[in-house]
């Protein structure tokens, strides 16, 4: 089953990227696989190497919370991986249905929160897709779209949109994340059929994507200091934050800048520009730009 391969290619990418001397193992001549072998892992974590080589193979197993951070442990996860190794096993015990990753519609108390900032903000679910986002969010993320229209989704938008590597400086690390989220998104909902059919569109049309999703990273969602070169007002650092919405299906994005600095100069002159806009679209006798 996919769940299983999953969990062996997740376990071969950990043990392929851990040196032996990390873990104070001497490195010699006669190793003929990158990182460590299944025998070390199984030594480290204290288990017999033919259960962790069943669990490497995807087989039908059930390991305890114990083991898994023993596995865990011995190949120095992250957090966010541990988390993600639980997730991949335990997706093996109820298999979701078809419709348990469609979000439930945002209330009115959400969507006036979010047109209340003043800084740009969007809120995606946990496919990418931009349910909803602020007249601040729409002039700073250009060519994104909240749904129903074509172009609200955050991950296509990303990759298959050119323009988006010229508005972003770090463009790599943002995509990087977003792989890494929707690794964790795949991992939970295992049977997602639109989920499943984003990853394989993005993995024909982006090499980047293709390349990024085999090494089975996971990551948490982007935060931080990001640069934008935006096309209306030039050069801005953004500090971006996320938060999960109660509801545990949304995320809300805020992309917020220093006080008295160039780049809150010029989101002030974006917020200039994007009420202009929407003024004269919204004007009668103009046509629509």
């Amino acid at each position: 089953m996919a769940k299983n391969a999953e969990l062996g290619d997740f376990l071969r990418s950990r043990r392929a990227r851990l040196r032996p001397e990390v873990v104070g193992i001497a490195a010699d001549d006669t190793r003929r696989v990158p990182g460590l072998r299944r025998e070390e892992v199984a030594m480290l974590a204290g288990v017999s190497l033919d259960y962790y080589a069943r669990l490497e193979q995807g087989r039908d197993l059930q390991p305890s919370d114990q083991v898994l951070d023993a596995v865990g442990r011995a190949l120095r996860l992250e957090p966010v991986e541990r988390v993600h190794l639980r997730t991949i096993v335990r997706s093996t015990v109820a298999a979701p249905g078809p419709d348990e990753l469609e979000p439930a519609p945002l209330d009115a108390g959400t969507r006036l929160m979010l047109d209340s900032l003043e800084i740009p903000a969007i809120i995606m679910d946990l496919r990418g897709d931009v349910q909803a986002m602020n007249r601040m969010g729409k002039a700073l993320l250009v060519g994104l779209e909240p749904v129903p229209a074509s172009s609200s989704s955050h991950p296509r938008w990303l990759f298959l949109e050119r323009s988006t590597r010229d508005l972003m400086a770090d463009w790599e690390m943002v995509a990087r994340s977003t792989v890494g989220v929707l690794r964790q998104a795949a991992a939970r909902y295992p049977h997602d059929t639109a989920l499943q059919a984003l990853v394989g569109e993005l993995s024909i049309a982006s090499p980047e994507f293709r390349s990024w999703w085999a090494e089975h990273d996971v990551n948490t969602r982007c935060h931080g200091p990001k640069r934008f070169h935006h096309p209306v007002v030039g050069d801005i650092v953004i500090h971006v934050e996320t938060m999960q919405l109660g509801d545990g299906d949304h995320w809300l994005y805020a992309y917020a800048v220093e006080p008295h600095s160039g780049s809150a100069e010029a989101l002030r002159l974006l917020g200039s520009w994007s009420a202009t806009t929407e003024a004269e679209r919204g004007s009668p006798g103009r046509a629509p730009t």
